[in-house]
């Protein structure tokens, strides 16, 4: 069987957690199946990720009109000459005319759903627009609908009104790069010159939760001896944005305490989770939340969110707080700092809960499907 795997942006430097998903599971499925052949279409970008094998063969595509122009047209095209049985198009979106048996990976649908915030960035503001229209036009014509946690499964069937066995949950895994590193201080002195910090993923979109997360910092710095507060490590946001969150809550005072180098490199946040006291993951909405396992594997106590998919994905014995009470994060934010046994129990924890997660167990569970799909009637 010829199997096509859309993963249209894993060869661009910056990548994010769609991208990481695509990039890992199909170096497993490289390893695992050697009886299918498959078809990599990427995007042309500096970071060649993936090497070629008999069983696999990367296409590069280019095309004009943006991320629009190249699934919509570029992507048809190449698969009317490659002539798969299947196309799996991994995060979210695919193209409307074409006849190949699709699959499509749809890590959650926030972008149907009402928003209570807006977004400030354009480029997701755009993407937004554009899945907002092409998702519910490409739903009926897949044979299988793949999403990331039983929680998701339930919410997009409920929604869009699908059928059990039109859609079926595949849980995300995470690299075993992430663990814990011995002499983590060579890397993340990099981006920090402190060695006691708290580390927050952060971003512009709202269900990331940044306004009330640093809000949440600052009362905890508040409370303590400014000698020994813990600082706080933002990643992948700039500092202006930042600045306007501290000015609109009258909190400039804890810029000192702040640190934001921008993007950091995956290869280099093992090192990040490792040194860190604590990590905040306290997003509002998540549909898995790889960042969860990363942080357990590298021995860092997370302190998480209990909406959505979180608590499935995090385990009942992690830390759960309201993302929504800002004095329930600070609160929080102070005992895995004070309290050392509390601590090592949280790490002790975390490490036996990622063991139940890994990208070979995802990738087993799509060539079952792939296997499964091929035999439709068209």
């Amino acid at each position: 069987m010829k199997i096509a795997i859309e993963a249209q942006r894993i060869f661009r430097k910056n990548k994010h957690g769609m991208d990481f998903v695509a990039l890992e599971t199909i170096r497993e499925i490289q390893k695992i199946d050697k009886e299918n052949q498959y078809y990599i279409i990427v995007s042309p970008g500096e970071d060649k990720c993936l090497k070629e094998s008999p069983n696999m063969k990367i296409i590069e595509v280019k095309s004009i009109g943006g991320y629009l122009g190249w699934e919509q047209w570029a992507l048809p095209k190449i698969i009317r000459k490659i002539k798969p049985e299947i196309l799996h198009c991994t995060s979210n979106t695919a193209p409307y005319f074409c006849k190949t048996k699709l699959i499509l990976t749809l890590h959650d649908i926030i972008f149907l759903e009402k928003r209570t915030q807006k977004n400030q960035s354009l480029y997701q503001n755009l993407g937004r627009i554009y899945r907002r229209f092409i998702v519910p036009l490409i739903i009926p014509k897949a044979k299988k609908i793949i999403t990331v946690s039983n929680y998701e499964l339930h919410n997009i069937k409920d929604f869009l009104k699908l059928s059990d066995n039109k859609i079926i949950s595949v849980y995300n895994g995470y690299s075993k790069y992430f663990s814990i590193k011995d002499n983590p201080k060579e890397v993340y002195n990099k981006y920090i010159d402190k060695d006691n910090y708290i580390f927050f993923l952060g971003n512009t979109d709202p269900k990331k939760n940044t306004d009330r997360t640093i809000i949440a910092y600052a009362d905890y710095v508040k409370n303590n001896d400014k000698n020994n507060v813990s600082y706080l490590l933002i990643a992948d946001l700039k500092e202006d944005y930042i600045d306007c969150i501290l000015k609109d809550n009258n909190i400039e005072w804890i810029k000192p305490y702040i640190y934001s180098p921008g993007y950091i490199s995956n290869t280099d946040l093992p090192y990040i989770y490792s040194g860190a006291k604590a990590f905040l993951y306290t997003s509002l909405r998540e549909s898995f939340g790889i960042p969860i396992l990363e942080s357990m594997a590298c021995g860092s106590p997370i302190i998480t969110s209990n909406t959505s998919a979180i608590p499935e994905i995090a385990g009942n014995g992690a830390i759960l707080i309201d993302p929504f009470n800002i004095k329930e994060i600070s609160d929080m934010l102070q005992k895995v700092l004070s309290d050392d046994d509390f601590r090592q129990k949280q790490i002790n924890y975390g490490l036996e809960r990622t063991k139940l997660f890994s990208w070979e167990k995802t990738a087993q569970e799509l060539i079952y499907i792939y296997n499964k799909v091929d035999k439709t009637i068209a």
